[in-house]
């Protein structure tokens, strides 16, 4: 069976940069195109322009003599002297079979003529008195514009055909000039929008970073509430996430009232029995002590994990950890000092435990007291953090050591490897559940000293 793939998580910032970016490309390369356009369709007017002109001086300026000969005006242009100089103009007659026959040329087309409209007998009668404007190819190869006028001379039965023609060559050049510039900088103006956008975006939703930074800051106990003034937007958000961290402080609040008021409950009664089975001595007596004391260490065992999961689920507290290593080292010396226990603890100041100091007192409390119970004389105890959210607590002792078959029962409730060592045997089972309760983990190893080394991986407060 194959799995299912896990959605794929969007960003909002992505998605945000995405769609203004999208719109603005598209609005760039419609401008960029637009202004090519417009640039294009100017240029080559004015160009058709300057030919008509031609056209018309042409046609202001030709003359018919006496025997029906058609002479062309004086230009004073000099490109039109030069041969095949890319400006050429030409007068022609509509001949009965078709085509064109010139009746004057320019010096520049030499022996060549222009190329007559394509289709020929529908641009000409177009060009009845209206200039019309057409491509063409050159005596050289070249892109020529061609302006073309039908018009008649006083003396002269058939229409006479007017051209005027130059080199478009350096018009389209112009053309593509205008438009690798205007590429160029619409792609920088792209690239600036874009960061602009990028930049507005993250300026944009810095409010919901700052929120979230908030809600992280409640959660690792820094902070007991969402504070700050916030958008409108973001304000009804706050509130609610204020009125949950408020209502999950009353849930905890409930269950720890309910967990020692059983604790109460149920505790009374077994003192009271214990007391009574220690005033009459017995078979009876012993059975019920013994039984009893099992019950009321279970009690305390089991309402331990859930004074402790409460306190894991519900808002963080900060608590120091080299105060703790410091009390507990102090009075442990004390308590075993008829064996010279010598504890050294090394712990930065900053480093915090995200949970109650009770819990931690316990915590530390039952493995290093573990540790003098079984140690020569040296205990070592150092915390660690580990990355921002947890820590690491790791206690070594010189004694005798654990062998590895034997670490996986000595977390187990009531297991004891030495029936004549004082103590229930509920220590490091107590620890395993409470360190699991808060999410982290305990691993027993052999300790560089010789003892039993405990590593205890727990939460941090940032």
């Amino acid at each position: 069976m194959i799995a299912a793939r896990p959605p794929r998580r969007s960003s909002l910032v992505g998605r945000l940069v995405l769609l203004a970016g999208a719109w603005s490309l598209a609005v760039v390369i419609a401008a960029g195109l637009a202004l090519s356009a417009f640039f294009s369709h100017a240029t080559l007017t004015r160009f058709d322009q300057e030919l008509f002109e031609v056209v018309e001086g042409l046609l202001a300026g030709a003359s018919v003599d006496e025997a029906g000969n058609v002479t062309a005006p004086a230009l004073t242009d000099p490109q039109a002297m030069r041969v095949f100089s890319g400006e050429y103009w030409e007068i022609a007659a509509v001949i009965p079979a078709g085509g064109l026959h010139a009746l004057a040329r320019s010096r520049s087309l030499w022996d060549e003529a222009l190329s007559p409209p394509p289709p020929a007998d529908q641009v000409l009668a177009r060009a009845r008195g209206k200039a019309q404007f057409y491509d063409s190819i050159g005596p050289l190869k070249q892109p020529l514009r061609v302006s073309v006028l039908v018009a008649r001379l006083p003396g002269v039965a058939m229409p006479l055909v007017f051209m005027a023609a130059e080199d478009r060559a350096p018009v389209d050049k112009d053309i593509r000039t205008f438009a690798t510039e205007i590429a160029i900088a619409l792609v920088l103006l792209g690239a600036g929008l874009i960061a602009a956008v990028i930049i507005q975006v993250r300026v944009g939703l810095q409010p919901l970073f700052a929120l979230r930074r908030e809600v992280a800051a409640v959660r690792t106990g820094a902070s007991e509430r969402v504070a700050g003034a916030w958008p409108t937007e973001l304000e009804p958000l706050a509130s609610e996430l204020n009125a949950l961290v408020a209502h999950n402080q009353e849930v905890v609040e409930r269950q720890r009232t309910h967990v020692g008021n059983l604790a109460h409950a149920l505790k009374t009664p077994l003192t009271v029995i214990l007391t009574e089975a220690a005033q009459r001595p017995g078979a009876l007596a012993e059975v019920v002590t013994r039984q009893a004391t099992i019950m009321r260490d279970q009690v305390d065992h089991h309402l331990r994990r859930a004074r402790a999961a409460a306190r894991a689920q519900g808002q963080g507290e900060c608590t120091p950890v080299a105060p703790v290593l410091d009390e507990l080292a102090r009075t442990l010396e004390r308590i075993f000092r008829g064996k010279a226990a010598s504890i050294d603890w090394r712990a930065p100041e900053d480093l915090a435990f995200l949970g109650e100091r009770q819990d931690l007192l316990e915590i530390a409390g039952n493995v290093i007291e573990n540790a003098c119970k079984w140690c020569k004389g040296r205990v070592r105890v150092a915390a660690t953090p580990l990355g921002l959210r947890q820590l690491g607590l790791t206690i070594e002792d010189d004694g005798p050591g654990l062998p590895p078959q034997n670490r996986d029962e000595m977390v187990r409730r009531g297991a004891r490897l030495d029936e004549n060592a004082p103590g229930s045997g509920l220590g490091l089972s107590i620890v395993d559940e409470l360190v699991r309760a808060y999410g982290g983990a305990m691993t027993l190893d052999a300790s560089p000293m010789g003892g039993l080394k405990v590593e205890l991986t727990l939460p941090r407060a940032g």
